[in-house]
């Protein structure tokens, strides 16, 4: 049977990327909602103040620190040094959601889309949970999430790139809980499926077609992979290491 306080993250505190909308936000809502303090980080502060006043409204605690993850790996390591200062010292949740998704063929991608790209959705990962994870291990709890995609198993003509970063990123998730497992570190991959959020409110129809025919029959929303990253995070969760968890209303595993 489930145990309330298992679900309960009261005194934890975490980082969710690319938090001022959509899935991002939704999932530092989640966890706010359930106790955590939940610093929320992005360019646009003004978008951001918008996510920490509606937490706070919620009855949550939340506080933005503004960050490029295309910046150079100095920079990234000072921002997880200023996360680490806002959340009073330590940070125990790391949700990488941020991601670009150029929606372009192999050919039309440009310079500068491939190197931002690969800067958030690898790099920026990669050099934050360097900095962040060994202080978890030592402390012998932790949880990081990595916030994938269903994309990341079938091939695509138009967002190829994007899916093998995604597909990077979930390797990179394994690899992690092997290496931080030992030290209390929970490593696990949330893979959503297509799922509508303002950025791609311009393809309602597409995604609307796209998920007509899975065992969902519509699109996901972003509270949905929210709830999921929540239970991963908990304690209800704390026998989960390396899994990947496709919330994806069953596209992948009908496609």
């Amino acid at each position: 049977m489930s145990n309330p306080s298992n679900h309960d993250l009261s005194g934890r505190t975490a980082v969710v990327t690319g938090s001022t909308s959509g899935i991002g936000a939704a999932t530092a809502a989640a966890l706010a909602a359930r106790g955590a303090l939940v610093v929320i980080t992005g360019r646009d502060p003004e978008r951001g103040a918008r996510v920490v006043s509606d937490i706070a409204a919620a009855g949550g605690a939340a506080v933005f620190v503004a960050g490029d993850l295309t910046a150079p790996p100095s920079e990234l390591r000072d921002l997880a040094a200023a996360w680490t200062t806002a959340l009073d010292g330590r940070v125990d949740i790391l949700v990488h959601n941020a991601a670009l998704c150029p929606a372009v063929d192999t050919v039309t991608l440009s310079d500068e889309d491939l190197e931002a790209t690969l800067a958030v959705n690898v790099r920026a990962p990669h050099v934050l949970t360097a900095a962040l994870a060994p202080a978890m291990a030592a402390r012998g709890s932790g949880s990081i999430v990595v916030i994938g995609s269903w994309m990341a198993t079938v091939g695509h003509a138009f967002v190829g790139l994007y899916s093998a970063t995604k597909a990077a990123e979930a390797q990179l998730a394994r690899s992690w809980a092997a290496e931080f497992g030992p030290g209390g570190v929970r490593v696990n991959t949330v893979a959503p499926g297509a799922t509508r959020t303002p950025i791609n409110d311009d393809s309602a129809d597409v995604i609307t077609q796209m998920t007509s025919g899975t065992p969902a029959g519509r699109p996901g929303r972003p509270e949905e992979v929210a709830a999921a990253v929540a239970w991963v995070v908990s304690d209800a969760a704390s026998y989960l290491h390396g899994a990947l968890i496709p919330v994806d209303g069953g596209i992948t595993a009908t496609r």
